[in-house]
């Protein structure tokens, strides 16, 4: 189990890029299912910024951002459990 399964679909949070477009601000669930529509260059500047924060393997401290790999987990998780 990946320690994103931890996190709610419906905790708020927000997406952004590093290329400075609008982040979208709504859900985790919102989240996962947009990262999918981003072109490669964009899903690989892309963050979460989470209003709790989650702990991580092998970390000290918890953490507020989720990199492009751990949103890719989300989406994945999101596929398996609509279907």
């Amino acid at each position: 189990m990946a320690y994103t399964d931890a996190i709610p679909w419906d905790q708020p949070a927000t997406m952004i890029d590093l290329d400075g477009k609008v982040p979208i601000i709504g859900t985790i669930r919102d989240c996962a299912l947009h990262f999918p529509l981003y072109k490669p260059e964009a899903q690989a500047k892309a963050r979460v910024l989470l209003t709790q924060p989650i702990h991580r393997e092998g970390r000290a401290t918890r953490t507020w951002l989720l990199e492009p790999s751990e949103i890719a987990e989300l989406t994945e998780r999101l596929v398996r459990e609509t279907n």
